[in-house]
């Protein structure tokens, strides 16, 4: 029992250390996480990183994986992105898990600018792992996918650089699209650092006049695998081995390649709760290829750090953007007396060059020069060790930096009319950054072309519930209007089953002018004179009471109407029904006689006496002005087959 409550408290105590976090663990088969929601995210077991859409813009988000910290005062730092370089809409902009097994990430619901590329048959899950990385897998375990394969600028631990991976940097601090710089293997098997900028190319680190064993590489491990471990130690295939300055100790690590061209190991510092740089590849950092672009001379000051400038007669491309270097003022002429030499003392423009031309003199360098109009400028210097001068012609300035270790000159070619004017006049510019920051994506999202076909059914959706509208509206009508006709024996305008008008207690009461003109009372009720619109008058009786049921009422409404119709005036038919019953008791004595006075002279002869006998009397029965002395249907087919039987006997 004992044991029972210390584990339970191991358990709670276990769980107030693990972060609160509302994210999902995973991502399944058929769901998704959306930018307009950012709740949606996924979340590492451990609660160091974290993956969902990132903002990168105004309206502008990229999916990422990043480290939870710094916290929330400072930028969470990115180690992944799937489409840094073609950020999606913050509005209905999504990462689905298809139920094919395909992962995508759809732009504003229109088109697809990311995909796994993955299909699978059975349940898949998308995780985060406590390593950073995020894996697409299947219920067993079966790996699809997995952002380790494919890093953008950042090896995280137990992360694998490859022969078919690189790592890429940013275009700058607060733009993580791809950048210039690369960290890969090339086909020797050498890790190298390489700068692919907009118009060349160039491999700076290790220096490219080493030879690889200079280097402290090796070319024969064909492998070509970097990885970093825990404990602040990165290893290559190419025997290049280096350990942070904080080595041993189990932290937060990351490797990146940086917007400018470096390679940083950085450390998290717990108690700081900040990142720190616990080593860089390249302590110059002008010796990184492109980072003042061309035409460009970078110069690193101790106080100030890194500096960009132009050389004499240039002014920078792009205010903006070191990266697009600077571009002349003036147009050289093929014409060598035409053009002249600044002299730019301890400054060097790597590669580039039209050859290597030995011991040759600087007057020989300079005609040399001359006779191509493409040649910039000349790279001279003097040999100690060897005892000669070196002269290299220059297609192109790139790579330009000034350092007095450097033991040689640039000879800058410029108009001999504005050699003087430029001399001595390298220019420095500052970056012109907008205080926004934002750059407008050139894209547009086309709406939809409307389908034709869609236009024509819901149209005809339309129609067509529109016209079951006005039937419910009738039907609901004629409801309403047969529920007042069923009251019409209280309001008065149906005509009863007699053929007799009914008429409203209120029309009985205007013709009676309030029931004022009493004309008679018995048991039922009072009599009042009534005159109608028509001037018609009547009798109107006022029953005392009605007890009675609605359809007895109506019953005895009814028979008034017939016992008024028969006193009315008599018809053909009840004269003809008088005269016969008076020929019967003129005649009773004698039968033949008074039947032959009313049988038609015409069926003289044809019929039989006691049937026709029969039939009058049975007629005179059923016209009877009492109506229980009327017979009824039995009685009547009774006295019809008594006859029969009693002729057959």
């Amino acid at each position: 029992m004992k044991f029972m409550a210390t584990l339970i408290l191991f358990a709670l105590s276990l769980a107030l250390l693990l972060p609160l976090t509302s994210a999902f663990p995973t991502l399944r088969k058929g769901s998704s996480l959306s930018t307009e929601k950012p709740e949606d995210v996924l979340s590492s077991p451990n609660g160091v990183f974290s993956a969902g859409f990132y903002a990168v813009g105004e309206n502008a988000f990229c999916f990422a994986i990043w480290f939870n910290h710094p916290s929330q005062s400072q930028p969470h730092t990115i180690v992944w992105m799937a489409n840094r370089d073609q950020p999606v809409n913050g509005r209905r902009s999504m990462l689905s898990l298809l139920r094919t097994g395909n992962l995508i990430l759809t732009d504003a619901g229109k088109f697809t600018v990311w995909a796994s590329d993955t299909l699978s048959r059975s349940p898949v899950q998308l995780l985060l792992y406590n390593t950073g990385n995020l894996v697409l897998r299947t219920l067993e375990g079966d790996v699809l996918w997995e952002s380790f394969d494919f890093p953008t600028d950042t090896l995280l631990p137990q992360q694998q650089l490859t022969r078919n991976t690189k790592l890429v940097s940013s275009r700058s601090r607060g733009n993580y699209s791809s950048g210039f710089y690369k960290l890969l293997f090339d086909n020797n098997n050498l890790l190298r650092l390489l700068f692919d900028g907009l118009e060349i190319s160039s491999i700076y680190w290790p220096y490219p006049w080493l030879v690889s064993r200079k280097a402290g590489r090796s070319t024969d491990n064909k492998s070509r695998i970097a990885v970093l471990d825990l404990l602040g130690k990165f290893s290559s295939s190419d025997q290049y081995n280096v350990m942070s300055a904080d080595n041993g100790v189990v932290l937060h690590r990351r490797l990146t390649v940086d917007y400018d061209g470096n390679i940083r190991l950085h450390s998290w510092e717990e108690e700081e709760g900040t990142w720190v740089i616990s080593w860089q590849a390249i302590q110059n950092p002008c010796a990184i290829h492109g980072i003042c672009g061309p035409n460009g001379i970078c110069s690193n000051v101790a106080d100030s750090g890194r500096k960009c400038s132009c050389i004499p007669g240039y002014k920078m491309k792009n205010h903006t953007d070191w990266s697009y270097g600077c571009e002349p003022r003036f147009n050289l002429s093929c014409n060598k007396n035409d053009s002249g030499f600044l002299l730019l003392s301890h400054v060097e423009f790597y590669g580039y060059d039209f050859g290597y031309f030995p011991n040759y003199t600087l007057s020989q360098c300079t005609n040399l020069c001359l006779q191509w109009c493409n040649c910039k400028g000349f790279q001279f210097k003097f040999d100690e060790d060897n005892g000669f001068s070196k002269c290299y012609p220059k297609t192109t300035l790139l790579n330009g930096h000034r350092s007095q270790d450097f033991k040689g000159d640039l000879y800058l070619r410029v108009p001999e009319s504005n050699r003087l004017s430029y001399a001595n006049s390298v220019q420095e510019f500052r970056l012109d950054c907008s205080s926004q920051g934002t750059v407008k994506l050139d894209r547009k999202y086309v709406k939809s072309r409307p389908n034709g076909t869609v236009k024509i059914l819901l149209r005809f959706a339309c129609g067509l519930g529109g016209l079951e509208v006005v039937c419910i509206l009738l039907v609901w009508c004629l409801l309403i209007r047969d529920q007042q006709s069923w009251g019409a024996d209280k309001q008065g305008y149906l005509p009863a089953a007699t053929g007799f008008r009914k008429f409203t207690y209120a029309e009985l009461k205007k013709a009676t002018m309030g029931f004022s003109e009493e004309i008679g009372r018995g048991a039922g009720g009072t009599v009042y004179r009534g005159v109608f619109s028509d001037s018609r008058v009547a009798a109107i009786k006022r029953l005392n009471e009605a007890n009675q049921g609605e359809s007895e009422f109506l019953a005895e409404q009814t028979q008034m109407g017939v016992n008024a119709m028969d006193g009315e005036g008599e018809t053909e038919d009840r004269r003809l029904v008088t005269w016969v019953r008076e020929k019967k008791n003129r005649m009773a004595a004698t039968t033949a006689s008074w039947m032959e006075e009313i049988i038609d002279p015409i069926m003289e002869g044809t019929y039989e006496m006691g049937k026709m006998e029969i039939l009058i009397g049975m007629a005179l029965q059923c016209v009877e002005e009492d109506k229980d002395a009327r017979p009824s249907m039995s009685q009547v087919v009774e006295m019809l087959l008594s006859h029969d039987n009693d002729h057959y006997n």
